[in-house]
């Protein structure tokens, strides 16, 4: 350990020790000055080591491979597409390989394929499969993809540039390089300059690109725009896209992979041009992005699935190594980063990254620290938000999500006042996420399902209400993108967390108010879910509030006999021509439980109403001749032509099973009694027992000071 410490401290003085020189090269992310310190770093600090030798393990196989640089032809997940991926992956590899071992194979691989490349890419016409004449791609089918090659290559070539002679640089750099920044910012000017995360790859290739070869009229479009003016360009998406919270408005999915581009570009300025002080830009605001992407995960790793998400992606994709190594090195060392570079078990082979592998060896890290907070929306923090309400420890954590957020551009779903619930390392109450298969090139192309609109898009498919079996603003972005949520009220506290939000127009002439808390009393183990959603209407309507759940139902308070045979759909149109009705129910009494088996603990839902309520258990599948959709089960609280209309859920989490000892505890739930006392148009008070205790819940819409009164 002491021998560590030692070669810790000589690795920590060639870290500090000079500044970045502009022009030299490497100077991106991992630069000149620092590369002796990192090759000693790859042989001593542990989490280097086993990154590099992973990284060297894929490099040594691109060596034993024939370079192929084919002609483009195919669709996302297709042969050409993932060819044309692994090139620019190996060109990194490999690159980054030759800086810690100068062994010349490693650059001679990296100057061969861009060679390749230079030969060939200004023969390539526009992707024959791009969907659009505007953003088709000329090395992918859409114009993204080839932003995303450009970044790893222009990093690749930024590393191997001392190994190069003239005449080689200027043949890459003439018909490879040059050309792709004319594409970039003539061919596809409306991507670079629009405000997305399309145009934060275009600007961030071009100006990465701009610094390495020392082009300085591509970085300042980068920065400002293509008019120089500033209301486009890189300061100009950070401005407009983020929230002062660092929230990106497209929701989780996608600031992770917006917030590559980000960084990269960050960083690149930061060497080049550090009198800009980017790092401070907004008061930090990219360190707020990489934090408040990381709380927007729950302790599995796994992002919140909001808008159009795939659902099982972590903080482990390399964005987030990329950010948290960035965060911490570059912006401000907060110790719990590095428990997340622990999870994600691998660093940069970078200046960064041999700073978090040398404070990890130092012992560091702590805990990450999740939080309970209001995640505000716009850039202004005024467009809605996102709360987030966490009880317990990391390993057994409860975690709310109300989703009060933006529409968040094309991307978003019409799923105002969403409810999300996690609990014991997974999800209970869920949301879909998008309907798409990232790349399998048989299923559309890896491009977004016509099931994406029809189903995933519509509010349905969510754990929010439904007006009359038609999705908030008519599934219509343009209407959807003119209004936000407002939020009412949040608190945090260390037995009772609430967040309540209110939307007044996704459904003409109705408000819609949700007030969802975590709730610890003395009875139950675990906190209580307690869910108020309050509708005014002018005039009766139809309301569904759907529980999309996690698991099986093993219990309810009165019998449900399910259809056996001759199914039909639910509706014909706004998702729910995709429902399955297995069962309709309407209570003979005025509330009623279903319990839930899930990941081997009991949840029981218990609910009442201001009005007779119909219960509907439905299923995703029904036309769908492509068996495109995923598997899905909800419950639905219905109820029919009444105009105001108060829906109450207390979720109890108990008990368990273990199927190897086969015992089974606690698989009743507590709570019993649940009753809607008062509801009014200020007021909504509700009461419980819990072993017998009388509990008080009562929401003041309209009192700040005393908003929730328990007693």
């Amino acid at each position: 350990m002491q021998n560590i410490i030692k070669i810790n401290f000589i690795i920590f003085f060639l870290f500090f020790g000079a500044n970045v020189v502009a022009q030299q090269h490497p100077s991106l992310m991992l630069t000149k000055v620092n590369i002796v310190a990192i090759r000693k770093g790859c042989d001593s600090l542990p989490i280097l080591k086993t990154s590099y030798l992973a990284l060297k393990a894929d490099a040594d196989e691109a060596l034993s491979t024939t370079i192929n640089v084919p002609k483009p032809v195919d669709g996302g997940g297709g042969y050409t597409h993932e060819q044309h991926k692994r090139n620019y992956t190996s060109l990194l590899n490999c690159a980054t390989v030759y800086q810690i071992t100068s062994e010349k194979k490693y650059a001679d691989y990296v100057k061969t394929m861009l060679l390749d490349y230079a030969g060939k890419y200004q023969n390539w016409p526009n992707h024959p499969k791009s969907k659009s004449l505007d953003d088709a791609g000329k090395i992918f089918w859409q114009s993204l993809n080839d932003y995303v090659w450009q970044i790893y290559a222009i990093q690749a070539y930024d590393l191997v540039y001392d190994t190069l002679n003239k005449t080689e640089r200027d043949k890459i750099e003439n018909e490879l390089f040059i050309p792709i920044l004319k594409f970039f910012t003539e061919d596809r000017k409306v991507v670079f300059d629009k405000i997305h995360n399309h145009g934060t790859w275009n600007l961030a290739a071009v100006g990465i690109t701009g610094y390495v070869l020392n082009k300085p009229v591509y970085v300042k479009k980068a920065i400002y725009g293509s008019n120089l003016d500033g209301k486009t360009g890189y300061l100009a998406q950070i401005n407009k896209l983020f929230s002062p919270d660092g929230y990106y408005m497209e929701g989780p999915y996608y600031q992770r992979y917006a917030l590559l581009p980000f960084i990269l570009f960050a960083k690149a300025i930061q060497n080049y041009q550090p009198e800009l002080n980017i790092f401070k830009y907004r008061d930090e605001l990219l360190a707020k992005a990489i934090h408040t992407s990381l709380q927007t995960t729950y302790t599995n790793k796994v992002f919140f699935p909001i808008n159009d998400a795939i659902r099982d992606k972590t903080f482990e994709s390399i964005e987030l190594v990329y950010g948290s190594n960035l965060a911490y090195a570059d912006i401000k060392p907060d110790a719990d980063l590095l428990d997340i570079v622990q999870q994600q078990n691998k660093v940069i082979i970078s200046d960064a990254g041999l700073k978090v592998a040398l404070a990890i060896a130092q012992n560091k890290a702590v805990p990450f620290n999740y939080q309970t907070l209001w995640i505000k929306d716009g850039a202004k923090g005024d467009e809605g938000g996102i709360g987030v309400l966490r009880f317990g420890q990391n390993i057994d954590q409860q975690c709310l999500v109300l989703k009060a957020s933006s529409q968040g551009m094309g991307h978003g779903h019409f799923d105002r006042l969403n409810l999300l619930f996690y609990d014991n390392g997974t999800e209970h109450f869920y949301d879909y996420g998008s309907a798409r298969f990232l790349n399998i090139d048989t299923k559309g192309g890896g491009n977004y399902l016509p099931e994406n609109q029809t189903w995933a898009k519509q509010t349905v498919a969510h754990n929010t209400l439904v007006v009359d079996q038609t999705s908030q603003y008519q599934a219509q972005l343009s209407l959807a993108e003119s209004n936000h949520p407002t939020l009412l009220y949040f608190n945090n506290t260390p037995k009772l967390k609430v967040v309540s939000a209110k939307e007044d127009h996704a459904y003409e002439n109705i408000s819609l108010i949700r007030t969802s808390a975590l709730l610890k009393i003395d009875e139950t183990e675990k906190p209580l879910l307690i869910d108020v959603f309050k509708v005014i209407a002018d005039k009766p309507h139809q309301y569904d509030l759907p529980f999309w759940y996690q698991g099986k139902i093993v219990n309810t308070s009165e019998k449900i006999i399910a259809q056996r045979n001759n199914l039909t759909a639910l509706g014909t149109d706004f998702g729910y021509q995709h429902l399955w009705l297995n069962a309709d129910k309407k209570l003979s009494s005025a509330s009623g439980f279903i319990s839930v088996l899930n990941k081997n603990r009991f949840y029981t839902t218990h609910f009442t109403s201001n009005q007779p309520l119909k219960i509907k258990l439905v299923s995703i599948g029904a036309n769908d001749p492509d068996l495109n959709l995923a598997e899905g089960k909800a419950f639905i609280l219905s109820q029919s032509d009444f105009k105001n209309q108060t829906f109450i859920s207390v979720t109890d989490t108990h008990g368990n099973t273990n199927p190897v000892k086969e015992t089974v505890t606690d698989a009743s739930s507590i709570i019993t009694d649940l009753k809607l006392v008062e509801d009014s148009i200020t007021q909504t008070t509700i009461s419980f027992k819990a072993k017998d205790k009388l509990y008080i819940y009562q929401i003041n819409y309209q009192n700040k000071n005393n908003y929730i009164n328990i007693r």
